[in-house]
């Protein structure tokens, strides 16, 4: 998991403010942009945000949509892929196909990429699974893994060099091979992806995406990043 990375590409300015002014203009007969040299600062919005809208969970969430955050994700196992992309409203993915960028598995045969690149294997430790059985994940066992990823890279090019497509090939791999992908959410829909998936009964490796995609987003919109830590952070309860 050392691998994982997530950076942002894109952010609206002054998020806090986008909220105020769409939460602003529901109950004023007056055109709010005409009003923007009137509004609160970016951090007075946050405070108002948080005890208007958000406070007593009323579940008045349609203002957040409005500010939208872009981030590249990279190394993920395509597992995480799949859950993260069972979340669709409001959330926007595109993400690297191994219909065309299949090339990697070869240099990873021919040692232009470390196995570790292209492939994910989770870290030797103790695991337990849904039904809470504990099971520990040995050095031995992880490295037999390994030579299993890179005898499947081995038959990779052959196949590929014999002229089977890269779509057909790919299906015979490891099903957790690394994908990098680009998503874009609104506030609501991070918290919402957040409520679901950055708490404790989740898999292991989509944790660590909200992980990483946290400090980003507590960074971009402090107050109700913190409104949300203190009140709905692991918990598992559905954002409305």
């Amino acid at each position: 998991m050392d691998k994982f990375r997530v950076e942002v590409i894109a952010k609206t300015p002054n998020p806090q403010q986008v909220i105020y002014a769409a939460m602003h203009q529901d109950y004023t007969d007056g055109f709010v942009y005409d009003q923007r040299d009137k509004w609160p600062t970016e951090s007075k919005c946050g405070e108002i945000i948080v005890k208007q809208l958000l406070a007593g969970e009323r579940g008045h969430y349609g203002p957040l949509e409005h500010p939208q955050i872009v981030f590249n994700c990279g190394f993920f196992p395509h597992s995480v892929m799949q859950q993260a992309r069972t979340h669709r409203v409001g959330v926007s993915f595109d993400v690297q196909s191994f219909r065309y960028t299949g090339n990697q598995f070869i240099e990873v045969v021919e040692g232009k990429k470390d196995i570790e690149d292209v492939f994910y294997l989770r870290p030797v430790g103790y695991y337990t699974d849904r039904q809470g059985k504990k099971y520990y994940y040995s050095p031995e066992k992880r490295a037999a893994d390994l030579q299993w990823c890179l005898e499947a890279a081995k038959q990779y090019k052959i196949d590929f060099e014999a002229g089977m497509s890269e779509e057909h090939i790919r299906g015979k791999m490891p099903f957790d091979y690394r994908q990098h992908f680009v998503v874009s959410f609104n506030v609501r829909s991070f918290l919402h992806f957040c409520d679901l998936r950055n708490k404790r009964d989740a898999q292991l490796e989509i944790q660590k995406l909200c992980e990483l995609m946290w400090p980003h987003f507590e960074e971009w919109i402090p107050a109700i990043a913190e409104w949300y830590k203190k009140s709905r952070l692991g918990k598992g309860r559905l954002a409305p």
